[in-house]
């Protein structure tokens, strides 16, 4: 079994602790190539609302070899330019650069403004019928 990386600094465990708790979501573990890729999605209609990854900072452009964890999340494209021109914020790793982003889950953005995004994702996400 493969190691994880993760550093000690992260938010990792509230970020899923906060979707166990609002939305009782387990995050689900679904590559044995990469065991710290955890995947949040909904209950009726299975769509991925967030993916915590730990990639090497090197890939997201940063500097040094060491893993950073990082939230992938779906929000609505006209926000998303103005988050990617803050510290913390870059264009989704590995999923659609128009409507997912990536949130550095190493303190440089406050829980909070990470929980809301979260909920947005989770919202736009959501089932028609959830929705509702």
């Amino acid at each position: 079994m493969k190691t994880i990386n993760i550093p000690k600094d992260s938010y990792r465990q509230s970020v899923l602790q906060f979707a166990a708790d609002k939305y009782k979501t387990e995050p689900e573990y679904l590559w044995a190539s990469a065991p710290g890729y955890a995947v949040l999605r909904h209950s009726d209609n299975k769509k991925w609302y967030a993916i915590i990854m730990n990639v090497p900072k090197e890939k997201l452009g940063l500097s040094g070899k060491e893993y950073i964890d990082i939230l992938d999340i779906k929000i609505d494209p006209v926000l998303a330019g103005s988050l990617q021109m803050k510290k913390g914020f870059m264009p989704a790793y590995h999923m659609h650069k128009g409507n997912w982003i990536t949130v550095l889950l190493d303190g440089s953005v406050d829980k909070e403004m990470i929980y809301f995004l979260l909920e947005m994702s989770f919202d736009l996400t959501a089932s028609k019928k959830a929705q509702k």
